[in-house]
Protein backbone atom coordinates (compact mmCIF):
# COMPACT_ATOMS: atom_id res chain seq x y z
CA UNK A 1 0.00 0.00 0.00
CA UNK A 2 1.47 3.36 -1.16
CA UNK A 3 1.72 6.05 1.51
CA UNK A 4 0.75 9.55 0.47
CA UNK A 5 3.73 12.16 1.15
CA UNK A 6 3.07 14.92 3.07
CA UNK A 7 3.98 18.51 1.24
CA UNK A 8 7.51 19.88 1.86
CA UNK A 9 8.74 16.27 2.93
CA UNK A 10 11.61 14.60 1.35
CA UNK A 11 10.51 12.07 -1.79
CA UNK A 12 11.70 8.73 -2.62
CA UNK A 13 13.68 10.47 -5.33
CA UNK A 14 15.87 12.29 -2.30
CA UNK A 15 14.70 15.45 -2.90
CA UNK A 16 12.63 18.05 -1.23
CA UNK A 17 9.12 19.48 -2.89
CA UNK A 18 7.75 22.45 -2.04
CA UNK A 19 4.05 23.76 -2.09
CA UNK A 20 4.25 27.26 -2.45
CA UNK A 21 1.39 29.18 -1.03
CA UNK A 22 -1.29 29.69 -3.33
CA UNK A 23 -3.84 32.45 -3.53
CA UNK A 24 -6.12 30.19 -4.19
CA UNK A 25 -6.04 29.01 -0.42
CA UNK A 26 -6.57 31.92 0.81
CA UNK A 27 -10.12 33.46 2.42
CA UNK A 28 -12.50 35.32 -0.43
CA UNK A 29 -11.51 38.86 0.68
CA UNK A 30 -7.69 38.35 0.37
CA UNK A 31 -7.92 36.82 -3.25
CA UNK A 32 -10.07 40.11 -4.22
CA UNK A 33 -7.44 42.26 -2.50
CA UNK A 34 -4.60 40.89 -4.25
CA UNK A 35 -6.82 40.41 -7.50
CA UNK A 36 -4.98 43.25 -9.81
CA UNK A 37 -8.37 42.86 -11.69
CA UNK A 38 -10.22 44.09 -8.59
CA UNK A 39 -7.83 46.93 -8.68
CA UNK A 40 -8.56 47.74 -12.68
CA UNK A 41 -11.73 47.82 -12.14
CA UNK A 42 -12.04 50.22 -9.27
CA UNK A 43 -9.68 52.37 -11.53
CA UNK A 44 -12.34 51.95 -14.09
CA UNK A 45 -15.46 52.66 -12.13
CA UNK A 46 -13.71 55.87 -10.42
CA UNK A 47 -12.75 56.98 -14.25
CA UNK A 48 -16.50 57.01 -15.57
CA UNK A 49 -17.31 58.78 -11.76
CA UNK A 50 -14.77 61.54 -12.92
CA UNK A 51 -15.40 61.82 -16.36
CA UNK A 52 -19.22 62.20 -16.13
CA UNK A 53 -18.72 65.18 -13.37
CA UNK A 54 -16.05 67.03 -15.55
CA UNK A 55 -17.35 65.68 -18.96
CA UNK A 56 -19.84 66.70 -21.33
CA UNK A 57 -21.99 64.18 -22.89
CA UNK A 58 -19.72 61.64 -20.98
CA UNK A 59 -22.38 59.49 -19.09
CA UNK A 60 -24.49 58.06 -22.03
CA UNK A 61 -25.10 55.29 -23.99
CA UNK A 62 -24.36 56.95 -27.23
CA UNK A 63 -20.86 57.61 -25.70
CA UNK A 64 -20.41 54.31 -24.20
CA UNK A 65 -20.66 52.19 -27.42
CA UNK A 66 -18.75 55.26 -29.68
CA UNK A 67 -16.21 53.99 -27.08
CA UNK A 68 -16.36 50.44 -27.58
CA UNK A 69 -16.68 51.31 -31.94
CA UNK A 70 -13.44 53.45 -31.76
CA UNK A 71 -11.55 50.60 -30.29
CA UNK A 72 -12.47 47.70 -31.81
CA UNK A 73 -9.14 46.74 -33.52
CA UNK A 74 -7.04 47.61 -30.72
CA UNK A 75 -9.12 45.35 -28.78
CA UNK A 76 -8.75 42.79 -31.19
CA UNK A 77 -4.65 42.76 -31.20
CA UNK A 78 -4.70 42.92 -27.37
CA UNK A 79 -7.07 39.81 -27.04
CA UNK A 80 -4.91 37.87 -29.60
CA UNK A 81 -1.77 39.28 -27.45
CA UNK A 82 -2.91 37.78 -24.77
CA UNK A 83 -2.30 34.21 -25.03
CA UNK A 84 1.37 35.07 -26.69
CA UNK A 85 2.33 36.89 -23.42
CA UNK A 86 0.88 34.15 -21.37
CA UNK A 87 3.56 32.45 -22.48
CA UNK A 88 6.36 34.31 -21.81
CA UNK A 89 6.60 35.86 -25.35
CA UNK A 90 5.93 38.91 -26.92
CA UNK A 91 4.54 39.83 -30.66
CA UNK A 92 5.67 43.86 -31.53
CA UNK A 93 4.70 42.76 -35.24
CA UNK A 94 1.20 43.37 -34.73
CA UNK A 95 0.40 46.65 -35.91
CA UNK A 96 2.67 47.38 -38.65
CA UNK A 97 1.03 43.81 -39.98
CA UNK A 98 -2.12 45.32 -39.91
CA UNK A 99 -1.22 48.28 -41.65
CA UNK A 100 0.44 45.62 -44.40
CA UNK A 101 -3.05 43.43 -44.41
CA UNK A 102 -4.91 47.13 -44.56
CA UNK A 103 -2.88 47.62 -47.94
CA UNK A 104 -2.94 44.04 -49.47
CA UNK A 105 -6.48 43.91 -48.90
CA UNK A 106 -6.78 47.17 -51.36
CA UNK A 107 -4.51 45.41 -53.86
CA UNK A 108 -6.29 42.80 -53.73
CA UNK A 109 -9.82 44.45 -54.45
CA UNK A 110 -8.82 47.31 -56.68
CA UNK A 111 -5.99 45.66 -58.47
CA UNK A 112 -6.63 41.73 -58.62
CA UNK A 113 -10.51 42.59 -58.86
CA UNK A 114 -11.00 39.99 -56.54
CA UNK A 115 -14.72 40.09 -54.63
CA UNK A 116 -14.46 41.37 -51.75
CA UNK A 117 -15.56 38.39 -49.46
CA UNK A 118 -12.19 36.59 -51.66
CA UNK A 119 -10.13 40.04 -50.86
CA UNK A 120 -10.78 39.33 -47.03
CA UNK A 121 -10.11 35.82 -46.95
CA UNK A 122 -6.96 36.14 -48.28
CA UNK A 123 -6.04 38.93 -46.52
CA UNK A 124 -6.89 37.03 -43.19
CA UNK A 125 -4.31 34.17 -44.75
CA UNK A 126 -1.82 36.80 -44.94
CA UNK A 127 -1.75 37.73 -41.67
CA UNK A 128 -1.63 33.80 -40.95
CA UNK A 129 1.34 33.66 -43.09
CA UNK A 130 3.38 36.87 -41.37
CA UNK A 131 2.07 35.10 -37.99
CA UNK A 132 3.66 31.69 -39.07
CA UNK A 133 6.76 33.26 -40.26
CA UNK A 134 7.05 34.58 -36.52
CA UNK A 135 6.21 31.16 -35.13
CA UNK A 136 9.36 29.58 -37.81
CA UNK A 137 11.84 31.72 -36.45
CA UNK A 138 10.76 31.49 -32.97
CA UNK A 139 10.19 28.14 -32.14
CA UNK A 140 12.34 26.28 -35.03
CA UNK A 141 15.84 28.85 -34.93
CA UNK A 142 14.80 29.73 -31.15
CA UNK A 143 15.27 33.10 -31.56
CA UNK A 144 13.96 35.65 -29.08
CA UNK A 145 10.56 36.87 -29.26
CA UNK A 146 11.51 39.99 -28.72
CA UNK A 147 14.11 40.29 -31.30
CA UNK A 148 11.91 38.18 -34.13
CA UNK A 149 9.10 40.58 -33.71
CA UNK A 150 10.90 43.64 -34.03
CA UNK A 151 12.33 42.64 -36.85
CA UNK A 152 8.94 41.76 -38.85
CA UNK A 153 7.75 45.30 -37.26
CA UNK A 154 10.15 46.50 -40.02
CA UNK A 155 9.96 43.96 -42.49
CA UNK A 156 5.63 44.25 -42.56
CA UNK A 157 6.22 48.26 -41.96
CA UNK A 158 8.61 48.42 -44.92
CA UNK A 159 6.57 46.26 -47.07
CA UNK A 160 3.65 47.75 -46.75
CA UNK A 161 5.62 51.67 -47.89
CA UNK A 162 7.10 50.31 -50.59
CA UNK A 163 3.66 48.21 -52.02
CA UNK A 164 2.28 51.74 -51.66
CA UNK A 165 4.96 54.20 -51.90
CA UNK A 166 4.08 55.80 -49.68
CA UNK A 167 1.16 57.55 -50.80
CA UNK A 168 -1.25 55.16 -52.76
CA UNK A 169 -4.45 54.98 -50.80
CA UNK A 170 -7.59 51.95 -51.20
CA UNK A 171 -10.85 54.06 -51.19
CA UNK A 172 -13.72 51.80 -50.10
CA UNK A 173 -16.47 55.10 -49.26
CA UNK A 174 -18.15 53.87 -52.40
CA UNK A 175 -18.69 49.70 -51.00
CA UNK A 176 -21.64 51.12 -48.63
CA UNK A 177 -22.34 47.20 -47.78
CA UNK A 178 -18.83 46.36 -46.60
CA UNK A 179 -18.57 50.36 -44.76
CA UNK A 180 -21.02 48.94 -43.00
CA UNK A 181 -18.89 46.61 -41.15
CA UNK A 182 -17.25 49.56 -39.71
CA UNK A 183 -19.39 52.67 -39.73
CA UNK A 184 -23.01 51.16 -39.61
CA UNK A 185 -25.38 50.34 -36.69
CA UNK A 186 -28.14 47.57 -35.48
CA UNK A 187 -31.05 48.88 -34.83
CA UNK A 188 -29.55 52.03 -35.26
CA UNK A 189 -28.10 51.64 -31.97
CA UNK A 190 -25.54 48.94 -31.60
CA UNK A 191 -22.07 49.54 -33.79
CA UNK A 192 -21.84 46.77 -36.18
CA UNK A 193 -18.42 45.51 -35.26
CA UNK A 194 -19.00 45.23 -31.84
CA UNK A 195 -20.46 41.48 -32.37
CA UNK A 196 -17.09 40.58 -34.05
CA UNK A 197 -15.20 41.44 -30.88
CA UNK A 198 -17.64 39.96 -28.28
CA UNK A 199 -17.27 36.67 -30.35
CA UNK A 200 -13.42 36.82 -30.61
CA UNK A 201 -13.17 37.32 -26.89
CA UNK A 202 -15.40 34.57 -26.55
CA UNK A 203 -13.52 32.54 -28.37
CA UNK A 204 -10.30 33.74 -26.65
CA UNK A 205 -11.67 33.14 -23.41
CA UNK A 206 -12.79 29.46 -24.35
CA UNK A 207 -9.41 28.58 -25.21
CA UNK A 208 -7.27 29.84 -22.50
CA UNK A 209 -9.58 29.27 -19.77
CA UNK A 210 -11.50 26.19 -20.44
CA UNK A 211 -9.35 24.20 -22.47
CA UNK A 212 -6.24 21.76 -22.50
CA UNK A 213 -4.47 24.29 -24.74
CA UNK A 214 -4.94 27.22 -22.23
CA UNK A 215 -3.36 25.31 -19.53
CA UNK A 216 -0.88 24.45 -21.67
CA UNK A 217 0.15 28.03 -22.55
CA UNK A 218 0.18 28.72 -19.14
CA UNK A 219 2.55 25.75 -18.48
CA UNK A 220 4.52 27.07 -21.03
CA UNK A 221 4.91 30.46 -19.11
CA UNK A 222 5.54 29.65 -16.16
CA UNK A 223 8.60 27.00 -17.31
CA UNK A 224 9.18 26.05 -20.72
CA UNK A 225 11.46 23.24 -19.97
CA UNK A 226 9.46 21.73 -17.17
CA UNK A 227 6.50 21.86 -19.97
CA UNK A 228 8.27 19.66 -22.17
CA UNK A 229 9.30 16.94 -19.67
CA UNK A 230 5.44 17.21 -18.88
CA UNK A 231 4.92 15.50 -22.32
CA UNK A 232 3.57 19.17 -23.68
CA UNK A 233 4.31 20.00 -27.76
CA UNK A 234 6.04 23.54 -26.42
CA UNK A 235 7.20 24.50 -30.00
CA UNK A 236 3.59 23.54 -31.75
CA UNK A 237 1.99 25.38 -28.86
CA UNK A 238 3.65 28.06 -29.10
CA UNK A 239 3.36 28.52 -33.00
CA UNK A 240 -0.13 28.15 -32.79
CA UNK A 241 -0.64 31.31 -30.76
CA UNK A 242 1.47 33.58 -32.84
CA UNK A 243 -0.48 32.30 -36.23
CA UNK A 244 -3.87 33.49 -34.45
CA UNK A 245 -1.83 36.56 -33.52
CA UNK A 246 -1.18 36.97 -37.45
CA UNK A 247 -5.28 35.74 -38.29
CA UNK A 248 -6.74 38.35 -35.64
CA UNK A 249 -3.93 41.35 -37.17
CA UNK A 250 -5.76 40.42 -40.44
CA UNK A 251 -9.18 40.36 -39.39
CA UNK A 252 -7.91 44.03 -37.33
CA UNK A 253 -6.89 45.58 -40.76
CA UNK A 254 -10.68 44.19 -42.84
CA UNK A 255 -12.30 45.66 -39.63
CA UNK A 256 -10.23 48.94 -39.84
CA UNK A 257 -10.75 49.20 -43.57
CA UNK A 258 -14.37 49.36 -42.77
CA UNK A 259 -14.09 51.56 -39.71
CA UNK A 260 -12.12 54.32 -42.15
CA UNK A 261 -13.41 53.70 -45.32
CA UNK A 262 -9.83 53.02 -46.89
CA UNK A 263 -6.88 51.46 -46.41
CA UNK A 264 -3.32 53.15 -46.21
CA UNK A 265 0.01 52.51 -45.17
CA UNK A 266 0.29 54.18 -42.02
CA UNK A 267 -2.86 51.98 -40.88
CA UNK A 268 -2.06 50.37 -36.99
CA UNK A 269 0.48 52.71 -36.30
CA UNK A 270 1.20 52.48 -32.76
CA UNK A 271 -1.25 49.93 -31.88
CA UNK A 272 0.81 47.23 -30.56
CA UNK A 273 2.23 48.85 -28.09
CA UNK A 274 -1.36 50.15 -26.74
CA UNK A 275 -2.43 46.47 -27.08
CA UNK A 276 0.50 45.41 -24.82
CA UNK A 277 -0.64 47.65 -22.51
CA UNK A 278 -3.67 47.02 -22.05
CA UNK A 279 -2.58 43.06 -21.87
CA UNK A 280 -0.01 43.96 -19.12
CA UNK A 281 -2.37 47.06 -16.97
CA UNK A 282 -4.78 43.72 -17.20
CA UNK A 283 -2.78 41.68 -15.22
CA UNK A 284 -1.12 39.21 -17.32
CA UNK A 285 2.36 38.73 -16.29
CA UNK A 286 5.30 40.27 -18.80
CA UNK A 287 7.44 37.33 -17.45
CA UNK A 288 4.59 34.72 -18.47
CA UNK A 289 2.50 32.09 -16.78
CA UNK A 290 -0.51 34.08 -15.67
CA UNK A 291 -2.81 36.53 -17.63
CA UNK A 292 -6.69 36.22 -18.17
CA UNK A 293 -9.09 37.69 -21.22
CA UNK A 294 -11.24 39.30 -18.52
CA UNK A 295 -8.42 41.02 -17.28
CA UNK A 296 -7.27 42.14 -20.99
CA UNK A 297 -11.07 43.79 -21.72
CA UNK A 298 -10.81 45.77 -18.38
CA UNK A 299 -7.47 47.12 -19.14
CA UNK A 300 -8.60 48.06 -23.31
CA UNK A 301 -11.28 49.97 -21.84
CA UNK A 302 -9.45 51.61 -18.69
CA UNK A 303 -7.36 53.07 -21.80
CA UNK A 304 -10.63 53.69 -24.25
CA UNK A 305 -12.47 55.15 -21.10
CA UNK A 306 -9.08 57.34 -20.09
CA UNK A 307 -8.55 58.70 -23.96
CA UNK A 308 -12.50 59.44 -24.05
CA UNK A 309 -12.84 61.17 -20.90
CA UNK A 310 -9.80 63.65 -21.64
CA UNK A 311 -11.15 64.30 -24.47
CA UNK A 312 -14.45 65.46 -23.59
CA UNK A 313 -13.23 67.47 -20.65
CA UNK A 314 -11.04 69.47 -22.50
CA UNK A 315 -8.22 67.95 -21.47
CA UNK A 316 -4.88 67.88 -23.48
CA UNK A 317 -4.73 64.48 -25.78
CA UNK A 318 -0.79 64.15 -24.69
CA UNK A 319 -2.08 63.55 -21.00
CA UNK A 320 -3.46 60.27 -21.82
CA UNK A 321 -0.05 58.87 -23.09
CA UNK A 322 1.37 60.19 -19.96
CA UNK A 323 -1.02 58.84 -17.69
CA UNK A 324 -0.98 55.37 -19.79
CA UNK A 325 2.95 55.14 -19.59
CA UNK A 326 2.60 55.76 -15.55
CA UNK A 327 -0.40 53.50 -15.56
CA UNK A 328 1.90 50.46 -17.17
CA UNK A 329 4.87 50.85 -14.90
CA UNK A 330 2.94 50.92 -12.18
CA UNK A 331 1.02 47.64 -13.31
CA UNK A 332 4.14 46.00 -14.00
CA UNK A 333 5.50 46.81 -10.38
CA UNK A 334 2.27 46.32 -8.71
CA UNK A 335 2.07 42.67 -10.31
CA UNK A 336 4.98 41.70 -9.27
CA UNK A 337 4.52 42.81 -5.50
CA UNK A 338 1.08 41.25 -5.80
CA UNK A 339 2.36 37.96 -6.86
CA UNK A 340 5.34 37.98 -4.02
CA UNK A 341 2.81 39.20 -1.40
CA UNK A 342 0.40 36.48 -2.24
CA UNK A 343 3.37 33.55 -1.53
CA UNK A 344 3.29 34.78 1.77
Amino acid sequence: MSVATPPNSPSPLGYTPIRPALLADRPLWQRALFNQQTVLAVLLVAEIVVFSIIGTNFFTLENALEVVRHNVELGLLALALTPVIVTGGIDLSVGSLLGLCAILFGKFYRDAHFPLWFAAVCTLGVGGLAGGLNALLITALRIPPLIVTLGTYSLFSGLAEGVTRGTDVFDFSERAAFVFLGQGYFFGTIPAQIPVLVLVAIAFWLMLHRTSMGRALVAIGFAPDGARYAGIPVERRMGLVYILCGLISGLAAVIYVAHVGQAKANAGTGYELMAITAVVLGGTSIFGGRGTILGTILGLFTIAVLENGLRLSDQPTELAKIIGGVLLIVAITGNQWLAKLSKR
